[in-house]
């Protein structure tokens, strides 16, 4: 408790390292209440936020110009800071294992700068153990430290939802762990300075970690029966939206919906989990399964565009199809791990090469991350098909004379596919549209 006083009394230093869509917002709160240094390794992140401007949208410019944070990436400004929370990615490789990668990294670094009464705590989603049998070698190699007599450890799984105006930091119960019951105490107690809905005391870091990674692999395996009830709902004939809107009457249906599973945590996390099982002798069924319906949606969506041009008598091949929204979700502008470019992929094995929109979109990222270029809503004309991909806030005002100027005149039927259901379905059931959503 005497590192929580001496943050209280300005006497230490609290640091972020990552300052991401998650770590960047922690920052920035924890800032109203202690001193705190904000570290990345993106000198062009750190000259925004140092210049006032907030990239990823979370927290806004003018949040961002106020902050007291102590923007740096410099390595060396850690040593000034004794309380450490560790926000860096857990992405998944191409062969769907884990990348640990980026949290080795940062613990080399922090390991570099860490002094001695230190406290640090990871954020990142891993599966149970890696706090402790990867991240903490890695420290005591990188500071000479040893783990429980030089320093602390503590884990406590991010919760933050990007693009999330209601759910925030502030808001969210915060699971908080530690190597042993003074840390756990440390770390809740400064926790407890931004999190107004308080804080669960975990039984163990690694019960921590379980707790997070199970959150996001039962939304997956809910989202993937959604998507599975949709496939088969769409080869019946029946809406899908409308058998959920029904079955939701009951106060104990979950109200799940079908849709493309992106982003760095659902699409993510149970491979980290099943990578561990595996490890331990255990081939998951139920997630893995939910897993290859969700990562096969992209697909799905790209062939029932081909039908479609197919039962409107338009040819497939070079085919003008715009795509409206890129980013993993609405009102965010993080393409990283979308799902969108799976659709945008599979039409160009149909000899289609789709233009997209996405108003909100990092330009910049998806440039350098996929090589697309997007276009205006003004070049979304004489299309053969359009998909509207994501419910930005820019989408949801689109009638039915905005959507008919995007075509084709010449085209008898106008193919729209609506993955995310945000238009009325009666408006375009009429002789001169084929209308298709999830």
């Amino acid at each position: 408790m005497e590192l929580y006083e001496k943050l209280l009394r300005g006497e230490e230093k609290l640091s972020l390292v990552g300052l991401g869509y998650v770590g960047m917002p922690i920052a920035v709160a924890f800032a109203k209440k202690i001193k705190v240094v904000g570290f990345d390794l993106n000198e062009k992140k750190i000259a925004l936020y140092k210049n006032g401007v907030d990239p990823t949208k979370e927290v806004g410019n003018e949040v961002i110009a106020s902050t007291t944070v102590e923007f740096t990436a410099d390595p060396g400004k850690l040593r000034e800071a004794k309380f450490h929370i560790v926000a860096v990615p857990t992405p998944v490789n191409d062969d769907h294992t884990p990348d640990l990668s980026p949290v080795e990294g940062a613990s080399r670094i922090l390991g570099q700068n860490l002094t001695k009464g230190s406290v640090v705590v990871f954020e990142s989603t891993v599966y149970p153990g890696v706090t402790e049998e990867i991240c903490v070698p890695i420290l005591e190699k990188e500071s000479g430290l040893q783990c429980g007599v030089d320093f602390k450890i503590g884990y406590s799984p991010e919760r933050i939802n990007p693009g999330d105006k209601v759910h925030r930091l502030e808001t969210i119960v915060k699971i908080v762990s530690g190597m042993d019951e003074e840390t756990l105490d440390t770390v809740a107690k400064v926790y407890e300075l931004v999190v107004e809905a308080g804080v669960h005391r975990a039984q163990s870091i690694k019960v921590a970690e379980a707790a997070k990674v199970i959150e996001n692999s039962q939304r997956d395996i809910n989202i993937a029966f959604m998507n599975e009830l949709s496939i088969i709902f769409n080869k019946m004939g029946i809406d899908t939206k409308s058998v959920l809107e029904a079955a939701g009457t009951k106060w104990n249906f979950l109200k799940f919906y079908p849709g493309l599973v992106g982003g760095h945590c659902i699409g993510v996390d149970p491979y980290y989990l099943t990578y561990k099982a595996e490890e331990l002798g255990y081939h998951s069924q139920i997630i893995l399964s939910g897993r290859r319906i969700n990562d096969d949606m992209g697909k799905y969506v790209a062939e029932s565009m081909v039908k479609n041009l197919i039962k409107a008598d338009i040819p497939v091949k070079k085919a003008k199809v715009a795509i409206l929204g890129f980013t993993f979700k609405e009102n965010c502008p993080d393409t990283r791990n979308t799902k969108v470019i799976d659709i945008y992929k599979e039409l160009g094995e149909y000899g289609i090469t789709p233009i997209v929109v996405d108003p909100a979109a990092d330009e910049e990222e998806a440039k350098n991350l996929y090589g697309i270029t997007f276009e205006t809503m003004d070049a979304v004309r004489d299309m053969d098909g359009v998909i509207i991909a994501v419910a930005h806030k820019e989408f949801l005002d689109l009638d039915k004379a905005a959507i008919s100027r995007f075509y084709n005149r010449k085209h008898e039927k106008k193919v729209l596919l609506d993955i995310k259901g945000l238009l009325m379905r009666e408006e375009y059931l009429t002789e001169d549209y084929i209308y298709w959503r999830l």
